[in-house]
């Protein structure tokens, strides 16, 4: 059996009464997350541009915070970008980093479009997940030039496959289309950071969609999409194997997922708590002198190497420094969306005080990444002794989750200034019961941001 007939097979067999009631908690826990990621995001560039996109088209799927109506990909790519945009959705880390809740663009597009129930729709975000995070296990793009979201148009396939009830043979098909066609480069993370950011994993779901649309119409696609002679293993991922699938036995790996607790690339999550518990030990900012921070190789790689890191320009780039986040931290004592700001990010302050730092790998807890998130910050202050602070689990990780109460406020925090309280309680208490909805209708209407 091919790997992408196991997957095809999977997703065919995969039913709601097979799921723990922990996994479909976390599904809610995690459209709730989503959703307030998406419209806080409404008028981001980004948001406009893929709105204004998605008006060219004609179907059945809602655009969030609009009662526009188009066709499943487009308005995969536009929900997918709001709820990528301000990089406050979730997380999942192991050989290769992911936002597992960027699928759920594809799959709010596709339940809605397929009048799906809410117990499907919770089946195929776990099954999404579930594909996206064992792939992640299996092998690292990213070291090999390829970016992460490349391994979206396989999961992403297979819950909206799933949701538009797709046979093994189609969804498989479905499978080899939406992956030879998914390579993305890793360029999308390097450097000065752009607004494509946002939109990639969402074009990897649109294309996935599109993929299962002409498969279930009768479009057979190139096959064996992953062990190929010119296939995925060779040419971008290496051989591996995807020895098990989450089931019966084995834990879903939706409960292995983290949700973010400030709005920052996830390996400076750590970073952040360990700098806000500093501050007030410290009697000025202007008398620090040298800052020194210890962490693991992965997070030296992504979020600190690249000249760019030390002097971000965008908006972008500063939610992926690590230098600057600390700095901000700092500064500030806390990290939102408002730390990201044109003033902020161009502060001198800042500046000043990123270049005072030394950022460097510590073997220890490199051995200790993944399991363990460890960052330990060291500052010398004129005329004082030195503080520090390490943080080991930050947060939003699954070993320190937030609560339900915790996942609600930051919707409501970032839902207000779009949704009114009444359009706050419904989407919640819509969400919270989930599984005994018929439709995505009334989510989708309650959505609507006001003029």
């Amino acid at each position: 059996m091919t790997l992408a007939r196991k997957l095809a097979h999977y997703a065919h067999s995969l039913k709601f009464n097979h799921l723990p009631k922990e996994a479909v908690l976390e599904v809610k826990r995690r459209v709730i997350d989503s959703l307030g990621a998406a419209v806080s995001a409404f008028h981001s560039e980004p948001g406009k541009i893929t709105r204004e996109i998605s008006k060219s088209g004609n179907g059945n799927s809602t655009v969030i915070g609009t009662r526009i109506k188009t066709s499943m990909p487009l308005a995969t790519f536009a929900n997918g970008s709001l709820i990528r945009y301000w990089d406050y959705n979730d997380t999942y880390l192991s050989k290769e980093p992911a936002h597992p809740s960027d699928n759920l663009g594809a799959i709010l597009s596709v339940a809605e479009s397929e009048k799906s129930s809410g117990r499907d729709f919770i089946t195929a975000a776990v099954l999404a997940y579930e594909v996206q995070c064992r792939l992640c296990d299996a092998a690292s793009l990213r070291t090999r030039g390829w970016d992460h979201v490349t391994y979206g148009s396989f999961s992403a396939a297979c819950g909206a496959g799933y949701l538009m009830r797709l046979t093994e043979e189609k969804l498989e098909h479905a499978l080899g289309i939406a992956g030879v066609a998914g390579m993305a480069l890793r360029q999308t993370r390097v450097g000065e950071i752009s607004h494509w950011k946002a939109p990639a994993f969402a074009n990897a779901a649109r294309n996935a969609v599109f993929a299962c649309e002409l498969a279930k119409l009768g479009m057979t696609g190139p096959a064996p999409i992953f062990e190929g002679e010119k296939g995925f293993h060779k040419l971008v991922s290496g051989p591996f194997n995807l020895r098990t699938l989450g089931g019966a036995k084995t834990p879903f790996k939706i409960l292995e997922s983290y949700i973010k607790y400030y709005p920052v690339e996830y390996h400076a999550q750590a970073a952040v708590e360990a700098a806000i518990r500093l501050r007030p030990r410290l009697r000025s900012i202007a008398n620090i002198q040298k800052i020194e921070v210890d962490t693991y190789d992965v997070a030296v790689e992504i979020i600190v190497k690249d000249p760019e890191k030390w002097k971000p320009k965008s908006r972008e780039t500063a939610d992926h420094s690590l230098p600057y986040i600390i700095a901000r931290s700092l500064l500030d004592g806390k990290m939102t969306l408002n730390q990201f700001s044109d003033s902020k990010i161009h502060d001198p302050a800042a500046l000043r005080l990123m270049a005072k730092m030394k950022i460097r790998e510590d073997n220890k807890m490199t051995r200790a990444y993944p399991s363990t998130l460890p960052i330990r910050i060291k500052i010398w202050e004129k005329g004082a002794e030195p503080v520090e602070e390490t943080v080991d689990i930050p947060r939003g990780h699954y070993k320190n989750p937030m609560t339900d109460r915790e996942v609600e406020e930051k919707f409501l925090r970032l839902t207000h200034p779009f949704l009114s309280s009444s359009q706050q309680e419904n989407i919640l208490d819509f969400v919270w019961t989930l599984e005994r909805q018929n439709n995505l209708n009334h989510l989708m209407k309650e959505l609507t941001v006001s003029s």
